[in-house]
Formats: structure tokens, sequence, C-alpha cells
């Protein structure tokens, strides 16, 4: 990405700053993002690879977090996001090793589900905690005003 390229992206996403589950959905969501956007030139196998070691980083980062000892988290979430970390591991190491745009489908998912739970409102949250929440079908709306 150019200089030029890369102070549009800030421009568009902003320096909102916030809480760190905000930037993370951000993150998260960009991964995606980039992942569909090399999805779409299949014969780009460097696209591919580039977007799959950007994920791959993002995810080693949330992996390192959560091993850290004094990481606030349950264990239970905890254990169930480092299996998802490890699961990210294998598929990117696939990915680089033979790229193949249909592998990337159940990454763009992933980034785009916990990116979901952690830019969702918390009053959102609890409307959906009580089975009052929105249908599959309906867009879900961040606290940042995005639509999931």
């Amino acid at each position: 990405m150019s200089n030029e390229g890369a102070v549009r992206t800030y421009d568009r996403v902003g320096n909102n700053g916030g809480a760190p589950r905000q930037t993370e959905g951000r993150a998260l969501l960009e991964a995606a993002r980039r992942l569909a956007e090399a999805q779409k030139c299949p014969d780009d196998r460097k696209g591919l690879r580039e977007a799959a070691r950007i994920n791959w980083r993002l995810w080693t980062i949330f992996q390192a977090e959560l091993s850290a000892p004094e990481c606030p988290l349950p264990v239970e979430i905890r254990t169930n996001m480092l299996n998802l970390c490890n699961f990210v591991d294998k598929r990117t190491v696939a990915i680089l090793s033979q790229p193949k745009p249909q592998m990337v489908d159940v990454l763009i998912n992933v980034n785009r589900q916990i990116a979901a739970g952690l830019l969702a409102r918390p009053d959102q949250q609890q409307d959906d905690d009580d089975g009052q929440g929105q249908t599959d079908s309906q867009a879900r709306q961040t606290s940042d005003g995005f639509s999931i």
C-alpha cells in the first residue's frame, strides 16, 4: 500500500481511538475486507498471500494477549479464542502453501463474526441475550454506526 493509500485508509477509518474492543473489531473487519478483496483476483497469489499474512499477524497478536497471565478474560473465553487462534494458524499455513481463493472464506467469516461481537453495543448484546435481539437476516449496528 502506498503512503497515499495508507493516508486515505486512515482518513476513512478515522482516529477514533476508542476502547480496545472497538479497535480489535475494526482491525478484524479490515483484515476480512482485505481477504475478500484478494479473493476477487484468483490469479493474484501474491495478493492472497499478503492478505493472509496480515490476518495472521493480527491473530498472532490476539494469541499473545490471550496467553498472557494478566489477561482479564474468563478462562472459558480465553480457551475458546486460543482454539480459534490455532485454527487460524493452521488455515493460514495451508493458504500460504497452496493459495486458493476459496480457502479464505472461513477466515473472512470468523473475522466478521468475532468483530460483530466486539463491536456490538452493550444494549444490543443484552437484547440478544434475552432472545429479543435481531434475526440473522437483520444487519447489526455497531456503536460506531457500522453495519455488520
